[in-house]
């Protein structure tokens, strides 16, 4: 990991705001993009980014590909604790972490769909 790939990557708030959703839980490609308004490849380009600096890693699973934090990244939980006082990150991580319990919960009752 180059630390120049870290700071471009954490130099866009799209991208800063992807990680803050990924904080709490994975989310494939299509649950990262009902977040946002751009299109698919722009999307994608900043989750490459994020994968290049190290601070995200993606899991085929199936058909879909699970995108998560890499928590053995000392950047990557720096930033995940950082995001709790960012007046922007701070409301995305809490609704990482409700989407993360109504999965726990859905699983916890066999009700959870795979994708």
């Amino acid at each position: 990991m180059k630390e120049e790939n870290v700071f471009a990557a954490l130099a866009s708030t799209p991208r800063r705001k992807i990680l803050s959703y990924l904080s709490e839980t994975s989310l494939t490609a299509g649950e990262i993009a009902d977040r946002f308004e751009m299109t698919k490849p722009s999307l994608s380009k900043h989750l490459q980014i994020l994968e290049h600096a190290g601070l995200v890693k993606s899991e085929k699973r199936g058909q879909f590909v699970h995108y998560s934090l890499a928590d053995d990244n000392l950047l990557g939980t720096l930033h995940n604790y950082l995001a709790a006082f960012c007046p922007v990150g701070g409301p995305l991580k809490k609704e990482s972490a409700e989407l993360a319990k109504t999965r726990k919960q859905a699983m916890a009752g066999g009700n959870l769909k795979k994708n």
